[in-house]
């Protein structure tokens, strides 16, 4: 090993939705979307080691995570070792803060950064297309993980264009002690007419002028008329959250996480205070939007 890197430390970035459309079914049950998606400075750890000996080895400091083949991030490193007959092994160490199963793409994120990690480790030479593309076989969220930033999502998510960089502002993000799943909230949206979408025009608009109050009066999400009638807590949350000052508050992805951007950090830690003395949510964070893109 003589002269090579023998591990990496990376951040896994979480992501939010500033709007999220569906367009409409396919025959093979995906669903066709249109979303702006907005990286935040709220990440995961993850140290990546080369070993001697075959193998991957995955440690991580919540118990409840499986650390075999049920990781993404596990499946990730097996990817590239078979794909490139890496004979060496890899141990990968998830040091997790974003929330788990939240809407924001904690482990595709998990999985990018060990497709970019192991990319570098062994030389493999790899464009960020190309990384790209092994992502997505990975999951729908993992190719923007890999470019992060602020992009336009269409097709089933895979379809990426970067958009101009969403003005710095502070992000509340609370995640109450809920478990959605995606499934379910797709499935009730198909058997039900959707009455409003999201004017994601109005938000890359928004965007193109950098202009934080009109991205924030154009943020939408189509799935809210299905989440938040099984857990109206969402709605308290996006309550509390523009009481304090918030310019918007919405539920990201499929939820049940809600955030909040504010021009002014003061007014969200209030709000980070009420909503955990209310018990809405034990994971509350204030945290920042993140612009850097990888190269």
């Amino acid at each position: 090993m003589n002269g090579m890197i023998t591990h990496l430390r990376l951040k896994a970035y979480g992501k939010i939705n500033l709007g999220l459309d569906v367009l409409g079914r396919r025959e093979n049950g995906y669903h066709d979307v249109r979303m702006v998606m907005q990286s935040i400075y709220l990440y995961d750890d993850v140290k990546i080691e080369r070993k001697e000996e075959p193998g991957i080895e995955i440690e991580t400091n919540l118990f409840f995570l499986p650390t075999g083949e049920g990781n993404i991030a596990y499946k990730a490193a097996d990817l590239l070792i078979r794909e490139f007959d890496i004979k060496e092994g890899v141990r990968i160490t998830l040091k997790k803060h974003i929330p788990v199963a939240a809407g924001m793409a904690g482990g595709s994120s998990n999985a990018a950064a060990v497709l970019f990690g192991m990319n570098r480790l062994f030389g493999l030479k790899l464009s960020r297309e190309e990384l790209m593309e092994r992502g997505v076989k990975l999951g729908a969220d993992v190719p923007y993980c890999i470019m992060r930033g602020t992009v336009l999502a269409e097709g089933i998510g895979e379809e990426l264009s970067v958009l101009p960089a969403m003005p710095k502002c502070t992000v509340l993000i609370a995640k109450p002690p809920i478990s959605v799943s995606t499934k379910v909230v797709y499935e009730a949206l198909d058997s039900s007419e959707i009455r409003k979408h999201p004017d994601i025009d109005g938000l890359l608009a928004g965007l193109e002028k950098g202009d934080l109050h009109e991205i924030a009066e154009h943020m939408g999400n189509v799935l809210e008329d299905v989440t938040i009638p099984m857990h109206p807590v969402i709605d308290e949350i996006k309550r509390e959250m523009t009481d304090a000052g918030a310019l918007n508050a919405m539920m990201s992805g499929s939820g049940p996480t809600v955030f909040g951007l504010f021009e002014n950090k003061m007014e969200a830690r209030k709000a980070q205070e009420r909503i955990r003395t209310k018990g809405l949510a034990k994971q509350v964070y204030v945290t920042n939007i993140h612009s850097a893109r990888r190269d």
